[in-house]
């Protein structure tokens, strides 16, 4: 069972279910899990590999798709996907879709990208963790990394005290052709469905639509202006109420 995080209390609405992306953790999510918790439960999950989540060899989007199942169990949830997550998420609903209510899909498509995460990897990897005592140590070390947010996003998958990353670099890293592709899978789902998208990202493009309105028939699409792919951390007030419009519909 992946680790969980709760926020609120079970109501009579469908529980709210978030599958963070790559390098991620329901950690990152806190802040919108716990404002969307006033009305429903709000689960945010570690995905596999990832977090307080055990570390497997597997991580295809069939296996992360499982996974997300068995946290759901018989009750039909809405569920929120992040990148990585938002494939899991379409895979889940996919296979699955008495599982799923409605589902929102964060700036990614059912689709292959050719951009590997992998020098990421590498730049984790070649950080001396003996001489770690404190974030800022590592920080500098990630100095390769030039982009400021993106070093402190992977930041947070540092566990200094015990000077790990919480983090299965070596399965993420022979994985990666299956998470930065996508399998060719058989099911629809009917649902309603939001492929909500930042205004400056280039994950979802227009010639993506054709092939998801062939998976998800109900799939809406909607963007918020001024954020890339990490629109959520972007722009969170217009991330929330975009989800929010959405789920309350």
């Amino acid at each position: 069972m992946l680790n969980t995080i709760l926020h609120g209390e079970p109501t009579d609405r469908p529980p709210l279910l978030i599958a963070h992306g790559l390098f991620g953790s329901a950690r990152n999510w806190g802040v919108i899990a716990k404002r969307l918790s006033d009305t429903r439960q709000v689960v945010a999950v570690d995905m596999r590999n990832h977090g307080a989540s055990a570390w497997q060899d597997g991580h295809s989007y069939s296996d992360l798709a499982a996974d997300l199942a068995e946290v759901i169990g018989d009750r039909p949830h809405d569920v929120i996907g992040h990148s990585m997550g938002g494939k899991a998420a379409m895979m889940l609903a996919l296979t699955r879709p008495q599982a799923v209510r409605r589902l929102i899909v964060a700036d990614i498509a059912p689709v292959s990208y050719g951009h590997t995460q992998a020098h990421l990897i590498a730049a984790m990897r070649a950080v001396d963790l003996s001489r770690v005592t404190r974030r800022s140590d590592a920080a500098a070390q990630l100095a390769i990394v030039p982009d400021d947010g993106t070093r402190s996003f992977l930041l947070q998958s540092l566990d200094v005290s015990q000077g790990r990353w919480t983090l299965n670099l070596d399965t993420l890293e022979s994985e990666m052709p299956k998470i930065i592709g996508f399998p060719k899978v058989a099911g629809h789902f009917a649902g309603p469905t939001l492929f909500l998208s930042g205004g400056d990202s280039d994950y979802v493009l227009p010639e993506h639509r054709d092939g998801i309105k062939t998976l998800f028939a109900d799939a809406k699409f909607a963007r918020i202006p001024g954020a890339g792919h990490w629109l959520h951390a972007q722009k969170p007030r217009e991330f929330e109420a975009a989800c929010r419009a959405f789920l309350d519909a």
